[in-house]
């Protein structure tokens, strides 16, 4: 049985009238069932199809952020062979929320970053929930040094409600971190593609996304600030975050039109967290084609490509 949010109970409600009945035939009763369970099955695909076809910004960003959806580590470990973790900044520590090494994607070499939440208890609070401290935006600057060296490619995966908003970080120069982050980013000389996979929150994400070709999964969301407290700011109340969110215009295909993002990536019916497998792959697909797409391009080219995409911004508005 999977998580359901709030807005899919009628189809937990179907899933599980399915699973009492998988049991009553599970127990050798006489009662044949089968055609019940065929009909209520095929019922419950077609309502989380219609749920999943009209997905209110509010929803969209609910799906992001469920606890069973493929977190970056699932795609380095299902995407990258031979990876081999670099850890700390050289400078005050190791900050486990970005995940950076170096390994092999389908026969190049690449270097990776990805921001990692956690999927336990235990591991989101090593991971600080994927909110990252100045140390992993100086560890990402590492990791993007590394790559112009050695001409590797990077690739980054994107999954932070925003970066650490804590005391100490604030000591240590959280903004000039990330605005450092964003600036290699930008001036890096190989090909740089960034995936939001879940959720892509304000400078927290733009550290790591400043890329020649930024996917966006399906139902992943990418704002300068959260729905809540976007709606606290503007509203003083952030039990507003749904009209928050409706008017952010935070989904893939709003941030399409906008030409903040090159792609959207699929997700199987009902989300990536029913399928992580099959999204990992499609992931890679993208991956793929968009490092194609920049095979044999000089740094100077690549620089003036990546410039001219964020130029671009909005403008045909």
């Amino acid at each position: 049985m999977h998580s359901f949010l709030e807005f899919e109970k009628p189809v937990a409600d179907l899933q599980g009238k399915v699973h009492e009945l998988r049991a009553v035939a599970a127990s050798g009763e006489t009662v044949e069932v089968s055609d019940e369970i065929e009909r209520l099955e095929k019922k419950a695909e077609q309502a989380l199809r219609d749920l999943y076809a009209r997905l209110t910004p509010w929803q969209k960003t609910l799906v992001a952020r469920h606890p069973d959806r493929p977190h970056a580590v699932d795609y380095i470990t299902g995407l990258i062979e031979d990876f081999t973790p670099l850890a700390g900044d050289r400078s005050y520590g190791e900050d486990a929320a970005i995940i950076a090494g170096i390994g092999r994607f389908r026969g190049r070499s690449v270097a990776v970053l990805g921001q990692e939440k956690g999927a336990d208890t235990q591991s989101r609070l090593k991971h600080n929930f994927g909110m990252a401290r100045p140390e992993g935006y100086r560890k990402a600057v590492r990791i993007m040094d590394m790559a112009e060296r050695f001409g590797l490619p990077l690739v980054s995966f994107v999954d932070t409600a925003g970066a650490y908003p804590g005391i100490g970080a604030e000591e240590r120069g959280q903004a000039e971190a990330i605005a450092r982050s964003t600036d290699a980013g930008l001036a890096l000389g190989v090909p740089n593609i960034a995936l939001v996979i879940g959720e892509g929150g304000s400078g927290g994400a733009i550290a790591i996304a400043t890329a020649n070709h930024v996917a966006m999964l399906e139902h992943a969301i990418y704002s300068v600030i959260s729905p809540e407290a976007g709606a606290s700011i503007l509203w003083h109340d952030s039990a507003r975050a749904q009209d928050a969110a409706t008017n952010m215009k935070i989904t893939a295909q709003d941030l399409m039109q906008l030409k903040v993002i090159d792609e959207i990536i699929e997700e199987p019916l009902g989300g990536a967290h029913r399928a992580g497998e099959i999204v990992v792959d499609r992931a890679g697909t993208a991956i793929d084609a968009a490092l194609a797409r920049f095979e044999g391009m000089d740094a100077a080219e690549l620089r003036a490509q990546r410039r001219k995409k964020f130029l671009a911004i909005g403008r045909s508005l």
